[in-house]
């Protein structure tokens, strides 16, 4: 697109976003009272400091009847106040009997059928950044960060403070008390301060949703429709240095079976995670030595795509308080530690010589990130985090001499973000990513500018981003290769009828593989999504949401004068309806017109064409609140080519609990595909080949916990994994795009097997801290015999060669300002 019809259509986004018909409502005011006097933490509300402290009531309900008050025999009475050392949040949430409390152990953290009281705080009162912190009746804890996202505000729940609660069940109901040290809390260091304020409460076994300031579920944003609270008065962010040192033992198994190859092998490991608030607003997160050998396995596939898998993050260090840094879309935190660069060139070895060990993760030596806000509104996050050399071991057969070969440098990632608030919940931001390596290996370097404009009535918005690559190194020549990529949004984000309208552009050269995920560039695409809502209920319904989406996707740039610049388009069209019993049920239908598909050949300049297709299907989803529940997805596709492609997506999903401290959990998804075409890999072929295959995937998942008490409670998780790929013809990829049947037969079926469990103990025994007991088993299977019967597929993936491993890991939580206290 020419530069002048891209500053046009700018212009138009914002002048259009200047204009608005939306009607705003005064929010609640509440004055701030300071309390002097002792509280003890039990849930009870005996103490007399809260006879002074200021009232909440009168909620109103948001879902699902938008704007009702209170039922008085559910009324909440709920009380707020601060002291010099933090907050105190307190009250009684009325039931008409015991039994209407929704009750259940599930974690720190874990949602659960449960009712809750939570309190949201923008220290900043800038209606985009938040801190949440919830109790349950049975006195269970969450926190939250909320953080600006393209749909209001986003809730990060891997973000953990420290602070204190207590709750107790009465007959006609629950009460609660929860302190909140300002070591919890992030805010500004005027002497008399404003935040944007609201509490919610949920009475799960109804669905009811209230809030104290009330909340318009067709405006786009939480905090954007928050109260206030005034007049906090010359309160001192406290000395913030906090320390976790760990301690941790492995012990592995694996049969190796071999000479010089131990079947057993142990691990000691020790290290430190350090918090310190470098001032009141910003915080030096640090991990020393870290250890993450107890997170959740990944859930591995057979990945037939020409793209790598983009696994989740289950590492806390990269995932708790992390939202400045997921701005632009431009980090993915498995790159640090991840698969060595030149892990596969390890395998180019010469006559006579094997390679005995070649790790597939580098090794993490520390990491630290620095994050927080100005009183301006500037938000800064750095991180910075290295990983050691990575070496494979070579061996020559007849001498048994060993030597090493490099697989990945020393490597050093960093990204800064500045995000700048500004008006109507609004932001401009500025990210860089730069990945640095020891040696000859390359390096790249990426940095974007944001934007995201709302209007004063929080209707309309607008944004975009300009992007730049680098990459310096043995991959360029040693002369730098400079991308460029741009993204441009508007749309409307408030009201029952909803829309927005993007362009994303990234030119032949633009990579941000590096340290965030990117499958590919040279690409122009436009799109639509225009949604509208009925959320007012009606005689069998809740809620109605109904949305249309269309997209087009073309080559920015003809890789030759012949090639067609076209890759794809398709639409589709989703419904979602709650019932008056609190079902979902969902149908979604889409079409995919003819498609040059680029990526598909795995080699540049070529493309192959795909028959347009149809896919349709629906889902239902039952009351989650009762003891059991099920969900039910049945999707089906159609491909219009001269192979009869087709596949159906079965999903199936149970939910038992059993009381309020057992509960299982299972999910299977069926996933067959008939006369499917696809790339497939001949050794020593040059051509590019194809072939028509049937594949077939199951997945399995069971999960059952238990929890002691609402510190203690063990997990399990059970995964299976199949999947199938049966040729049947074999096919050259021509010139044009259309295949040539090959007669030759290939032997390049695959069976393969992934199964993991893991099963975790754990105890918060101390605030902060944890001791944690986990076993992982791990199984992988690779055939080239298709067997169809699953269960003698679990067979023999049970008789296969198994990874148990088992490790205690102890944290404990050091807090400086106790210690001093403790000591004095």
């Amino acid at each position: 697109m020419k530069i002048k019809t891209n500053v046009t259509l700018i212009g138009a986004m914002l002048l259009l976003c200047m204009y608005s018909n939306a009607q705003s409502q005064t929010p609640r005011q509440l004055p701030a009272k300071r309390t002097t006097q002792p509280v003890k933490i039990d849930g009870l509300l005996n103490d007399a400091a809260w006879k002074d402290a200021a009232m909440m009531n009168d909620l109103v309900e948001f879902r699902p009847k938008m704007g009702a008050k209170e039922n008085h025999e559910n009324r909440s009475e709920t009380f707020l106040m601060y002291s010099n050392e933090g907050i105190y949040f307190g009250g009684f949430l009325y039931e008409r009997t015991k039994d209407s409390i929704a009750t259940e152990l599930a974690g720190r953290d874990g949602f659960g059928t449960n009712d809750y009281i939570g309190l949201i705080f923008d220290t900043y009162y800038d209606k985009i950044n938040g801190f949440e912190y919830f109790v349950t009746p049975l006195n269970e804890q969450w926190d939250a960060k909320m953080a600006p996202a393209s749909n209001g505000n986003n809730e990060d729940f891997s973000w953990n403070a420290v602070w204190q609660s207590g709750a107790v069940i009465h007959d006609n109901g629950w009460s609660f008390e929860m302190f909140i040290p300002y070591s919890a809390i992030r805010f500004g260091q005027k002497e008399v301060q404003d935040w944007g304020l609201n509490i919610t409460r949920r009475r799960r076994k109804t669905e009811q949703q209230y809030t104290w300031n009330p909340i318009d579920v067709n405006v786009n944003g939480f905090l954007t429709q928050e109260g206030i609270w005034t007049g906090i008065t010359n309160i001192k962010p406290p000395m913030r240095l906090q320390f976790s040192p760990y301690f941790s033992v492995y012990a592995n198994h694996f049969p190796a079976n071999q000479p010089g190859q131990k079947n057993w092998t142990s691990q000691v490991n020790g290290g430190m995670d350090v918090k310190y608030g470098i001032n009141q607003a910003f915080t030096l997160d640090a991990t020393l030595i870290p250890d993450f050998g107890q997170v959740q396995s990944d859930n591995q596939v057979l990945n037939l795509s020409p793209f790598e898998v983009k696994f989740n993050e289950n590492r806390s260090f990269f995932t708790e308080g992390t939202e400045l840094f997921s701005k632009g879309n431009l980090f993915y935190s498995r790159r640090i530690g991840g698969t060595p660069i030149h892990l596969y060139d390890a395998y180019n070895v010469s006559p006579g010589e094997v390679v005995v060990k070649n790790p597939s993760e580098s090794k993490l030596i520390n990491a630290s990130k620095i994050s927080g806000r100005t009183q301006k509104g500037l938000g800064i996050g750095i991180l910075n985090a290295i990983t050691k050399p990575q070496y494979a071991t070579i061996e020559n057969t007849t001498t048994k001499e060993q030597y090493q070969f490099e697989t990945d440098p020393l490597t050093n990632y960093n990204i800064l973000v500045l995000d700048q608030t500004m008006k109507h919940n609004s932001s401009i931001s500025f990210v860089n990513t730069n990945v640095w390596r020891s040696g000859s290996d390359y390096d790249a370097n990426v940095s974007a500018a944001l934007f995201d404009l709302n209007d004063k009535k929080n209707m309309w918005n607008a944004g975009g981003k300009l992007a730049m690559s680098n990459l310096i190194g043995y991959k360029t020549g040693g002369k730098p290769e400079t991308g460029l990529s741009h993204q441009l949004y508007f749309g409307k984000t408030s009201g029952r009828f909803n829309f927005n309208i993007y362009q994303e552009r990234t030119d032949t050269r633009f990579n941000s593989n590096d340290m965030g995920y990117f499958t590919n560039n040279n690409f122009l695409d436009h799109g639509t999504w225009v949604g509208y809502r009925w959320t007012e209920p009606k005689k069998w319904y809740n809620r109605i949401f109904l949305n249309f989406n269309a997209n087009l996707s073309m080559l920015q740039k003809a890789i030759d004068p012949i090639t067609q610049t076209y890759q794809s388009a398709n639409f589709n069209i989703n419904s979602n309806i709650q019932t008056k019993k609190l079902w979902w049920f969902g149908g979604f239908t889409g079409y995919n017109f003819r498609q040059n598909d680029f990526y598909e050949p795995r080699r540049e300049g070529w493309y192959f064409k795909r028959g347009s297709s149809l896919e349709i299907g629906g889902w239902v989803n039952s009351n989650e609140s009762k003891k059991y529940s099920f969900f039910i997805e049945i999707f089906g596709s159609k491909r219009f080519n001269f192979y009869n492609s087709h596949g159906y997506n079965f999903n199936l999903g149970q939910n038992i609990r059993l009381n309020n401290k057992l509960s299982f959990s299972h999910r299977v998804s069926f996933n067959p595909q008939y006369n499917n075409i696809g790339f497939v890999h001949i050794p020593g072929n040059a051509a590019i080949n194809f072939a028509k295959r049937n594949r077939n995937t199951i997945e399995h998942i069971l999960s059952a916990k238990y929890n002691f008490t609402n510190k203690m409670g063990i997990t399990y998780r059970a995964r299976h994994y199949l999947s199938t790929v049966d040729n049947k013809e074999f096919y050259i990829l021509q010139s044009n795009g259309e295949l040539a049947s090959n007669p030759t037969n290939y032997t390049a079926n695959q069976n393969v097997n992934f199964f993991n469990i893991d099963m975790v103990y754990t105890w918060q025994f101390a605030p902060g801290s944890f001791i944690n007991i986990v076993w992982k088993n791990a199984v992988v299977d690779f055939d080239g015999h298709v067997q169809k019967n699953y269960f003698k597929n679990l067979d023999r993936t049970m008789q296969a060669d198994e990874n148990n491993n088992i490790s205690l890991k102890v944290i404990y939580f050091l807090d400086y300002l106790q210690l001093k206290k403790k000591k004095s």
